[in-house]
């Protein structure tokens, strides 16, 4: 058979190009053959880090008989979610309607038109707890589309005419009352044990702590800021974290950041670099921007999309230890030291008597636990690797960028705003092709998937996070093209947006997600970014379209700020304006601390300049005050007088 995923640009579908199933890349062509045939498609959706899809591929996919009965009756089609997220939300959208429930891997079956009369996540290769295998479901769907084309057909309309219900969607206002009480239904899904929101899994919530930042340095809200604390120092001191390497996992398995799903996700670890920089974690920020420089940064310049949570088919062997392996590395004395330390115990807090580490307390002895830290490091290295899917996303690159910048400025690290420029400069050179955005790249070599909606907002964001951290207007330049390019082809009509383009490949249904998951959803993203650049370049064109777009976003805010966190971040900025920073002043220790004040306000836009600067609209009249750098600050239309001392600019 033809290997039709050898030449794909997605590490996912390489790591299926050897697999005994016939597989064939999203497209036409896979449906004409199906319809040919007479078979049904078996869509297979997935992403590299991800365990259980390893699992099903192993199981099922690398079996020669269950690939010959795919072969037979189906023809099969194998998707990367993440380089396909158009695709992967139609469907996921039609799985949580058709079995309550969602995830990866992802298993469809369609008829010839693309619409699913089936569909499901992850099937054992053999029956397991009630539950079907693979083989088994295979033969009862080749029974169905075989004896009951009937069912097929009604099967498939209803699922199709349940996606395909469109419409203008209710629009709403995020007030000051309503950040309010989505504060307080937050605080009711808090854990007050353990910190976070909800129970196990936990994942991340960046996006909400960043709302609660804002919402705590609005209104000096106590139980915003407490939530903000707790949460940030139980992630940063779990297993959750890489208490050696850095860098954050993709979600905790149990309620307390004990144990982590060890996959390492460029999106999360490029928001929560920003949060703790923001919220003053420095070590956490500096190591996991550290990670990110060190582990994530291709070859090119950009950020690859994850590390795999598994090394020599294990998930969790890079990262977990014995208290005998401690000792190994460490020597009696340390090893011993580094097992307290780090929460090792001979019954193991993950699986086989090995432990996550953990670092709960601090010890008093920092010196030597940096140390052992390096030690540890050190010793770690010589163990098989997890892979790593060195894809570029354009999106969360640009998340990486804003990350970087942030950090890189409040933490005055300028080797972080120098690999976001860098990062920069490939989507730029790679990603624009004939004026427009592509998803993904790798090794430097552009993908033929267009960009959705999250693309264009959180690079477009991470354009304008350069053009606060470096002053050069070229970046303010390249955002608006980008913004432009959104409002003409992605607009909906009752004000908020789609998530693909007006002229992109038809799917059964056109995706317009309005929650924030583990990314920003497009909308959300790009309502920072609208809000941004109309706050720089003073447009109120940009900043009409933002406030439309978070009028869409109003009723998920209010039914549930939890994932709607980014919308709200946003809402919580616009309240004040945003904000909006001009600090004027020849380089030195005085201009230093002016921007530092500055860049310390949540949710401010922040410029930098030597005095002359006029050549963005921001900058109109502003310059030194009696020979002293100077701070101008704005807001809703109204600014105060400049100052010149940073203790009166800076807010508690």
């Amino acid at each position: 058979m033809a290997n039709r995923l050898a030449s794909a640009t997605s590490p996912y579908l390489l790591q299926h190009a050897d697999n005994p199933v016939d597989w064939w890349e999203w497209g036409p062509d896979a449906f004409a053959e199906a319809k040919r045939r007479n078979v049904p498609v078996l869509l297979s959706v997935g992403y590299a880090a991800c365990h259980w899809c390893h699992v099903m591929a192993h199981e099922s996919f690398e079996d020669e008989a269950t690939a010959g009965y795919m072969n037979e009756y189906f023809v099969n089609i194998k998707v990367d979610r993440e380089e396909r997220p158009d695709v992967d939300a139609v469907y996921m959208s039609a799985t949580q309607a058709m079995t309550g429930h969602g995830g990866w891997p992802m298993t469809c079956v369609l008829d010839h038109d693309g619409s699913p009369f089936f569909a499901g996540t992850y099937f054992p290769d053999q029956p397991r707890h009630g539950s079907a295998s693979f083989r088994q479901v295979l033969e009862a769907l080749v029974d169905v589309w075989t004896n009951r084309a009937d069912d097929v057909r009604d099967a498939a309309s209803q699922i199709r005419e349940h996606l395909q219900v469109t419409g203008d969607l209710a629009t709403g206002t995020i007030s000051a009352d309503l950040l309010a009480q989505c504060v307080k239904s937050l605080t009711m899904e808090f854990d007050g044990q353990n910190a976070g929101f909800g129970g196990a899994p936990k994942f991340p919530p960046g996006m909400v702590l960043d709302f609660l930042l804002r919402h705590h340095a609005r209104t000096d809200d106590p139980t915003a800021k407490r939530m903000v604390d707790s949460t940030c120092t139980a992630m940063a001191r779990g297993g959750l974290y890489d208490q050696i390497g850095g860098g954050f996992a993709r979600y905790s398995v149990d309620a307390g950041w004990v144990v982590p799903h060890f996959e390492k996700m460029l999106y999360d670890n490029a928001q929560l670099l920003g949060l703790y920089a923001r919220w003053g974690g420095n070590r956490i920020a500096e190591e996991t921007a550290d990670f990110l420089l060190r582990e994530l940064r291709t070859e090119q310049g950009g950020f690859a999309s994850a590390l795999d949570a598994d090394s020599e088919g294990v998930e969790g062997k890079f990262y977990a230890w014995t208290p005998e392996e401690l000792v190994e590395a460490l020597g009696p004395d340390d090893g011993a030291w580094a097992a307290q330390t780090f929460e090792v115990t001979a019954a193991g807090t993950f699986e086989h008597g090995s432990s996550t580490l953990q670092l709960l307390t601090d010890p008093e002895d920092l010196e030597r636990l940096e140390q052992v830290k390096t030690r540890l490091f050190e010793s770690r290295a010589s163990r098989v690797r997890p892979e790593r899917d060195d894809k570029v996303i354009a999106a969360w690159n640009g998340l990486a960028i804003t990350g970087l910048c942030e950090a890189g400025t409040l933490l005055r690290r300028p080797e972080y705003v120098d690999a976001a420029a860098r990062a920069g400069e490939l989507l730029v050179g790679v990603h624009l092709v004939e004026g427009r955005l592509r998803r993904a790249s790798r090794d430097g070599v552009v993908g033929r998937h267009d960009a959705v909606l999250e693309d264009y907002g959180c690079v477009a964001s991470g354009f304008l996070s350069l053009l606060q951290a470096t002053g050069d207007k070229v970046w303010l330049d390249r955002a608006e093209a980008l913004l432009d390019d959104a409002l003409s082809r992605f607009r909906a009509d009752d004000g908020g947006f789609h998530d693909t383009a007006a002229d992109a490949e038809v799917l059964i249904s056109r995706p317009r997600e309005l929650s924030d998951s583990a990314s920003p959803s497009g909308q959300s993203a790009m309502v920072h970014a609208l809000a941004t650049y109309a706050a720089v370049a003073g447009s109120g064109t940009h900043r009409d379209a933002a406030e439309a777009t978070l009028a869409v976003l109003a009723g998920v805010a209010e039914r549930a700020p939890r994932f709607a966190g980014w919308a709200l971040s946003a809402a919580e900025a616009m309240l004040e304006g945003p904000e909006e920073i001009v600090v004027v002043g020849r380089p030195g220790p005085q201009r230093d601390d002016l921007e530092l004040a500055a860049r310390r306000r949540h949710g401010a836009v922040v410029l930098v300049v030597e005095p002359g600067r006029e050549d963005i609209p921001l900058l109109v009249g502003r310059d030194e005050v009696d020979g002293r750098a100077a701070a101008y600050v704005c807001r809703g239309f109204v600014c105060e007088r400049p100052v010149t001392d940073p203790g009166v600019l800076g807010r508690p």
